[in-house]
């Protein structure tokens, strides 16, 4: 039986570079949810063709950021309601953990050399807060790169086509542009990278829960307090 394609191996250079420019208004909110998105427009905007627009919406759709009106181009889709929010972060801490298990026992050095590559990325993306605008995209796009090397490391497909599946970095970082969402995660990640290099699955599924726990914590607090 073959396996679901993952949406990295179709990327193309210049529809990834429209990927970020788009995910980083959305993300910083220049591009709110509603908004409309024309292939002609940006294809004119970004001097390019309409083919590698296509290529950067068609990601978006299928992480859910945009959303596809037949006939009417796109449009921003909405953030996560709580209820949502709280379902992602429930599934994530069934399945990543057990990757990252799985990860100490199978994945290749260079799997680990990859882990610490993107950490090393991320903790870069970090220090050039005020230097980089588009910097918090990027950061999201590194951290989802991450989990999916993670998920990768595990051996099992299935595992990571269903992790690839759910997005969860993109529509996280929508939630908040804190700066301890991604200064916080500097330790957590390393943490996880320490544990798989180190070959101990239970400190690595362990690492990882409270890398999500965490997290959740963090973007939780986007979300209004609810009345008592």
């Amino acid at each position: 039986m073959s396996m679901p394609v993952h949406v990295a191996d179709a990327r193309t250079p210049m529809g990834a570079e429209i990927y970020e420019a788009l995910l980083s208004r959305i993300l910083v909110s220049d591009l709110g949810p509603g908004d409309r998105l024309t292939i002609d427009a940006l294809a004119r905007e970004f001097g390019v063709s309409q083919t590698p627009v296509r290529e950067a919406l068609h990601r978006l759709d299928a992480e859910g950021i945009v959303v596809r009106n037949h006939l009417a181009g796109y449009r921003v889709g909405p953030t996560l309601t709580r209820d949502e929010f709280e379902d992602l972060v429930e599934v994530r801490l069934l399945l990543e953990p057990a990757a990252a298990r799985r990860g100490a026992e199978r994945m290749s050095p260079e799997g680990v050399r990859e882990l610490v590559t993107l950490a090393d990325e991320m903790s870069r993306l970090d220090r050039e807060r005020e230097e980089s605008p588009d910097r918090y995209a990027r950061y999201s796009v590194a951290d989802g790169r991450f989990h999916d090397t993670v998920a990768a490391g595990s051996g099992n497909d299935y595992l990571r086509s269903s992790l690839a599946r759910l997005h969860p970095h993109v529509h996280l970082f929508r939630l908040s542009r804190s700066a301890l969402v991604t200064a916080d995660a500097i330790a957590e990640h390393q943490a996880i990278i320490d544990a798989i290099a180190s070959r101990d699955p239970d400190a690595a599924a362990y690492a990882m829960r409270v890398h999500i726990e965490t997290s959740a914590r963090r973007f939780r607090s986007s979300f209004p307090k609810e009345s008592t």
